[in-house]
């Protein structure tokens, strides 16, 4: 996992958490209970046991779970234990952080505090225990009034032992000053290993600085940042605005964390089926050792909207993606009632879902479809996680003269609305998928129940009430039998002139103004540092002392005794792997034949259905359009069944069907890559016909003919255009990856075509077009796919997933589908050649980012290859010993990694929100020199072993069950033989793939068999210039699709 994702550590604004709380509320988390058996009678409410007092207890046998919720004696601090027959144990410690101001000081302090305590004084032991585990989730994250660190694992000493760090290291940690400013914000030379000149000058550096530039740098999180300033002043940023993030000091940062991460202030949950008593034991020993205090527990509400509408506007910048005359942002929020009633607030989360959510809803219909931006600004929907609820319906790409409009538009939207009602059918179908939700058997559900509730938790919500989902549920159908329960709340809340509109207006000099005011305030501090020294350059020699000062900590840690520090070994992990029982079958039709693969396992009453349609070289041209047909074939209406139609029946028959495009690589060859269309869909056992009818409707008998088509596909491809745009800002290091694998790996080529830049540069060309060039050449292409996406051919491959009493009804129901498919007049087109990608070559993405995106891979061997298990050990020792202390720690940049893919046989780096992609490549060429001479101690190796461990045996997901051969072609011997070379790779093999493979990286167009690229996303610079070695791939150029090679550079050029 790329290392700076792990420590999340990003703020969660609460735009963003409303989505992700809408799509839980509508999707109620799932699982399966019972209760933890104890010494202590712990079935009524008074039972004291460790220093608790038992306050409540409920069974929730919908989720099979007991929920205990306690209050520590002496502290005040609160605790929830969630009973359940999981394994996979989840610990949660959160605590109540109100930000006094915008300097993101509960965002800085929660990286902080994982730098070091008490009882482990070691360099940030929270990345140190990363590969000392067996964890499969481990992170801290900043909300806007609160901070939570979860871990979950599946090993019992493990979780004892991430259970010791984590309590010491958030109420003991050290908080030392050269952390504050490794993880905080400092001044220092740009190379920290030179003395600063006009070429190396001071800058601004920090790890936790560096990822909110990268935060601003999305125009997106920018808008929704600036909304919430303005909607909610109350809750200052706790991410922190990088204007303001250098006002902070290390005493105010340790004067936070006193007034704050207390006992009394804590929430705790616990999950899992690890007995509560011990959790008390281990919490009442950690905690009786505070004072019961004063807290902070002000919940924060958005401002009062009473006295008819207000609106506020401010600058933005130019989005070089969008289209200049669609640069506009704008929103309309209305404030709602109180969101601790979980029976109301779910309530208007349906309100909110029928209005909003599918391409037939009258909100979108009433705007994107008729031409008003492209797609939902971020903070649109119903906002639950504050006291009080907050709904707003924002739009991205407006032009200038429909910004006005919004408001009104919306107005008259609901007006509809409230003549027509609420259709039932409409509200039984999200119904249906909050059953399906809770039936399916998520590998996460632990942490996903945590997460829910304790973010409601901290913001006045009774955990207990919300646990329960048919609870809820039930109330809901009551009060619904009342055919004005739902419109009167509409009206209550949705229905006045009460509104807060923002708006976003395009500034031209925008970008320059904030590096102009970062310039200045630079300037600011090192005056203002300068003043205590006799001369200029006496202060710049401090700073250089300051910053070597750090650099050499930084470069201790990597040596120092890190035996205070608890961990697993390779030992616990079982030699031989868990195999899922599959069976395979041949059903033959009339129409044609499949292979089947059946898992049959209990699954709540849910059926799971994949298939693979196997093609082979599809032309470039028509393969590069399946992203957009995927969508298409939901969006535009069928020959049979409006759009509307279609989308009601998908909700109230399954739990979603989709397509995609499937590659993979051979586990022998690596230079061998196959490709065909993925299709799956999920439903209640009941429903598995109906299941069946709806996804073939929807493949094969979506008219691109209509009359209306263009119009659909114009909307479809600027909300396409909106979304990758955010995609790239937000995962710019995967974006980097992707093109750099694309021309050494066959399947890379294929991956990155279809969700990579190239992927991104046809969606913005077509974004671009006029309205009068139309999209006639685009809905032939999706006809033309359509033809053999879904047909009765003899090579289809299937999984099924189900309970074994499901299997013979669902063995009718899949002869009568691919018996119902059409037949295929003629095979699929196949390309002689395929369009290719460089090999050998420096790439550069001009994009108007703060902050770099970096990444460098060259070709390995097959997964079955003997060297292939040598090389994943390998990554992970040079993501934690190499890329981590060089391209985070010294380098300021928000994660750096290594990483080996088995499957596609590369192997390579990746920097996130970087500073200095030009230092961090450096680091990245020079890894093989690196690894091959160090001398690996067995603790090292056997972390590294560990880390690889975490994702081989992580938990799984009943839908995942059994599917790796289906879909990757590794057989189960394939994997236990990968998994004993796994356990059994040496130090002398570790330094051996270094030098065979990494001795050589850097780009060389020379080279013949050892092939590499590297990729950078960001702004533009002298080192990426042509002149440098550097090709240039603008986006955004309003060309058309180019699929012919491009003599200048060998590749596809848009």
């Amino acid at each position: 996992m790329f290392s700076g994702s792990t420590r999340r550590a990003c703020v969660s604004p609460r735009a963003f958490q409303r989505i992700a709380r809408q799509q839980r509320l509508l999707s109620l988390s799932k699982g399966y209970a019972t209760a933890t058996p104890t010494s202590t009678d712990l079935s009524r409410p008074g039972a004291q046991v460790h220093g608790f007092t038992l306050k409540q207890v409920k069974k929730v046998p919908e989720l099979e779970l007991t929920a205990l919720q306690f209050q520590h004696d002496k502290t005040g601090g609160e605790y929830l234990h969630l009973a359940k027959e999981d394994p996979n144990n989840v610990f949660s410690i959160g605590f109540k952080t109100n930000p006094p101001d915008r300097t993101g000081v509960p965002h800085i302090l929660e990286h902080n505090t994982l730098c070091g305590s008490v009882k482990y004084p070691v360099r940030d032991p929270f990345f140190k225990m990363m590969p000392r585990s067996l964890n499969n989730f481990m992170n801290a994250m900043t909300y806007p009034d609160h901070t939570i660190y979860p871990f979950a694992t599946t090993n019992k000493q493990d979780f004892n032992n991430l259970l010791s760090v984590y309590l010491d290291a958030t109420f003991h940690p050290l908080l030392r000053s050269h952390d504050f400013a490794q993880e905080g914000w400092r001044i220092g030379p740009q190379d920290s290993s030179a003395e600063t000149s006009e070429k190396n000058p001071l800058v601004f550096k920090g790890v936790v600085y560096n990822e909110m530039k990268g935060n601003m740098s999305s125009a997106d999180y920018l808008f929704r940042t600036r909304w919430q300033d303005h909607v909610f002043p109350a809750i200052n940023d706790s991410g922190g605005d990088p204007e303001k993030m250098t006002d902070l000091t290390h005493e105010q940062l340790k004067k936070f964390q006193a007034e704050h991460y207390n006992a009394s202030n804590t929430r705790i949950l616990t999950y899992g089926d690890m007995p509560v008593e011990g959790h008390l034991e281990r919490l009442n020993t950690e905690m009786s050792r505070h004072e019961r205090v004063s807290i902070d527990q002000d919940l924060k509400v958005p401002i009062a909207l009473r006295d008819g509408p207000q609106t506020v506007t401010v600058k933005g910048p130019i989005d070089m993606l969008y289209p200049r005359d669609q640069q506009y942002k704008a929103s309309v929020t209305w404030t709602m009632g109180d969101s601790s009633d979980v029976r109301e607030n779910f309530s208007v989360a349906m309100i909110s879902s029928l209005l909003l959510d599918g391409f037939s809803a009258p909100v979108y219909q009433n705007t994107i479809e008729i031409g008003w931006g492209a797609s939902y600004s971020p903070n649109t929907g119903y906002d639950s996680s504050a006291k009080t609820g907050m709904f707003t319906v924002g739009l991205n790409g407006l032009k200038k003269h429909d910004v006005g409009r919004l408001r009104s538009g919306l107005v008259n939207t609901l007006a509809h609305v409230k003549r027509i009602g609420f259709d039932k059918a409409k509200i039984e179908g999200r119904l249906q998928q909050i059953e399906i939700g809770l039936k399916h058997k998520t590998a996460e559900f632990g942490m996903g129940i945590a997460t829910r509730l304790q973010d409601s938790w901290f913001n006045g919500t009774d955990p207990m009430k919300a646990v329960a989902p048919e609870e809820i549920l039930s109330a809901f159908r009551k009060r619904i039998e009342d055919p004005a329960y739902l419109m009167d709340l509409f009206q209550r809340y949705f229905l006045n002139d009460n509104t807060f509109t923002f708006i976003m207006e395009p500034s031209e000099n925008f970008a320059e103004l904030v590096e102009s005011e970062e310039a200045s305030r630079l300037q600011s501090k090192i005056d203002e540092f300068s003043a205590a020294f006799s001369s200029r350059e006496e202060a710049n020699r401090a700073l250089e002392k300051q910053e070597a000062e750090l650099v050499s900590v930084q470069e201790s840690g990597g040596k120092e005794d890190l035996s205070s520090l608890p961990s697993v070994h390779v030992s616990d992990i079982p030699r031989q792997g868990e195999r899922k029982d599959v069976r395979h079958s041949n059903l033959t039709t009339s129409a044609g034949s499949a292979s089947v693969q059946w898992r049959e396992t209990p699954t709540n009453g849910l059926t799971y259905f994949r298939a693979i349609q196997p093609l082979k070289d599809l032309p470039d041209d028509l393969r590069i359009y399946l992203p957009l047909f995927s969508t298409a074939i939901q969006r535009l209406g069928t020959r049979t069944l409006s759009l509307e139609a279609l989308e009601d029946s998908l909700r109230f028959f399954t739990g979603g069907i989709s397509l995609s495009h499937h590659s993979v690589t051979s586990p022998q060859d690596i230079n061998h890559a196959s490709e065909g269309i993925a299709v799956s869909a999920t439903a209640l056992d009941r429903n598995v016909p109906q299941m069946f009818d709806l996804l073939r409707i929807a493949v094969t008998e979506t008219d691109f003919t209509r009359r209306d088509t263009q119009d659909k596909l114009a909307e479809l491809i600027k909300g396409s255009a909106s979304t990758a745009i955010n995609d790239v800002a937000d995962s710019g290091h995967a974006y980097a990856r992707r093109f750099a694998e694309a021309g050494i790996a066959p399947q890379a080529r294929l991956d990155e075509e279809l969700d990579g830049m190239t992927q991104v540069r046809l969606i913005m060309d077509l974004a671009s077009r006029s309205s009068s060039a139309g999209y006639s050449d685009v809905a032939e292409k999706l006809a033309e796919i359509q033809r053999f996406a879904l047909t009765s051919s003899n090579d289809m491959r299937v999984a099924m997933t189900c309970g074994a009493d499901s299997t013979t009804a669902n063995e009718t129901a899949l002869q009568n589908f691919i018996e119902g498919l059409p037949k295929s007049d003629q095979p699929p087109p196949e390309a002689t050649e395929q369009m290719p990608y460089p090999v050998n070559a420096k790439t550069f993405f001009p994009l108007p980012y703060q902050v770099y995106y970096s990444a460098l891979s060259t070709n390995t061997v097959p997964y079955v290859h003997p060297d292939s298990a040598s090389l994943a050990v390998l990554a992970q020792l040079l993501t934690h010993k190499y890329m981590h202390p060089e391209v985070r720690e010294k380098g300021g940049a928000y994660g750096g990694s290594a990483y080996a893919a088995a499957l596609k046989g590369t192997f390579g780096f990746a920097s996130y929100r970087d500073p200095d992609a030009q230092r961090s490549l450096g680091i990245m060429r020079g890894a093989g020199a690196w690894a091959s001479s160090r001398s690996w101690t067995d603790r090292e190796l056997e972390e590294a072993k560990l880390s690889v461990f975490q994702s081989v045996d992580a938990p799984q997901s009943v839908s995942d069950e059994g599917m790796a051969q289906f879909l990757s072609g590794v057989t189960p011997e394939m994997r236990q033989e990968r998994r004993e070379r796994l356990l059994d790779v040496t130090v002398p093999q570790v330094r051996d793939v270094a030098e065979k493979y990494l001795h050589d990286i850097a780009v060389d167009e020379g080279k013949d068999e050892k092939r590499s690229n590297e990729v950078v996303l960001g702004a533009e610079q002298e080192w990426l210039s042509q002149e440098k070695g550097w090709n240039k791939m603008p986006l955004g150029s309003g060309e058309q699709v180019n699929t012919e090679e491009d003599e200048s550079d060998g590749y596809v050029t848009l």
